[in-house]
Order: structure tokens, then sequence, then C-alpha cells
């Protein structure tokens, strides 16, 4: 009786591990791709509000923080590769503000992570 009670049991045992090898990759696998597109998301929505901000002050924004301080964020969105929302990498490059005038700012920004994506690219390129 306990024999079989106990084949059972390590029957059960066996078909739950293999269940749990299994979905363990595939968990790992949506949690990297959710981040992933967080991150896409982030990315295109700061980058919305540095347009906006360059256009409606005339000027780029010097720091991430000018976006905090002007009202367009209440705070830095997180870069969930790095869970930080103080790990952005911002260009800062002079560019055109007006015809005939220029001024130094921020122009771009990419993630803080220089882990490998999904699509073989680092994620500080996107």
């Amino acid at each position: 009786m306990f024999k079989r009670i106990r084949l059972w049991l390590m029957i059960g045992i066996t078909i739950i591990t293999i269940l749990v090898a299994i979905l363990i990759p595939k968990y790992q696998s949506v949690v990297r791709e959710t981040k992933e597109r967080v991150l896409k998301d982030n990315l295109f929505e700061i980058r919305r509000v540095i347009d906006l901000y360059t256009k409606d002050k005339q000027q780029p924004p010097h720091s991430l923080q000018d976006l905090v301080e002007a009202g367009y964020f209440r705070q830095l969105p997180i870069d969930p590769m790095t869970n930080s929302n103080s790990s952005w990498n911002p260009v800062i490059e002079t560019m055109v503000v007006s015809p005939g005038r220029t001024d130094r700012g921020i122009t771009d920004l990419h993630s803080g992570s220089n882990s490998i994506s999904s699509n073989g690219t680092a994620y500080s390129t996107w």
C-alpha cells in the first residue's frame, strides 16, 4: 500500500517538475517582452515631451529634471531595464529652436542599460 502511494507521489512530483521546467523559461520570456514594451513606451513618451517642451519654451531642456519642474511629468518614467528613473542617457546637442537661433540641450535619450534585447541590439541604442 505504501509502495503504491510512494509511486503515485513520485509520478506527481515528476509531472510537476517537468511542468515547472517548461514554464519558467516562458515566464522569463514574457517578463522580458513586457519590460521591452514598457521601455519602448517610456522612450516614446519622454521623446514626445522633449519635443513639446522645446516647442513650448523655445529651447531644449538642459536636464531631464527640467521636464518635471515644468510640469510635463510628476516624476520621470522609470527605465525598466535598470529599474531606475535616474539612469537615462540623454543626448545633448545644439539644435535650431527658431530661424536664426540655436541652443544646446537634450534632443534625445536612451536607456542606461547595456544589456542586449531580444532582437540582439543593446537597449542603450534604442
